[in-house]
């Protein structure tokens, strides 16, 4: 199972991977590489990681919220240089019911912001360029 990929995201192929037709409650998230940040215009970003131990943290993430709830979880997370408007980052979870859906997505999602050795580097319209650190943002923020 790879979690990263260098390739543009899509939602159907890890919808495919968590569908079954005892999971009738299916919740996602999307993250999408939004025009600012901070009041900064954003150009486009880069998105990289330590991928040995970014995968292996990944595969910790969604093995706690299977665990945790009866879901089976889906997620990617995209490397490289994305532009305004692509998707990043992508988190499913189907369960029996939309509440262990919700709670196991929104886990997984926090998680991976804060434990996962994922690094974006953001280019600006005004020419500058910032490391953010995902983990450091509060959750509405990220």
């Amino acid at each position: 199972m790879s979690y990263l990929t260098d390739s543009p995201l899509t939602i159907e192929p890890l919808l495919d991977e968590v569908r079954s037709p005892e999971r009738g409650g299916i919740a996602s998230f999307l993250g999408v590489v939004r025009s600012e940040l901070g009041g900064r215009a954003v150009l486009r970003l880069e998105y990289s990681a330590y991928r040995e131990m970014a995968e292996a943290e990944c595969a910790r993430v969604v093995a706690e919220a299977e665990a945790r709830w009866p879901v089976k979880v889906g997620l990617r997370h995209r490397l490289g240089t994305l532009e305004v408007g692509e998707t990043a980052v992508i988190v499913i979870a189907a369960g029996g019911h939309r509440d262990e859906a919700f709670l196991a997505c929104r886990q997984v999602i926090e998680a991976l912001k804060r434990r996962v050795p994922i690094w974006k580097r953001e280019h600006y319209a005004d020419g500058g360029l910032d490391w953010v650190d995902p983990g450091a943002l509060a959750p509405e923020q990220g």
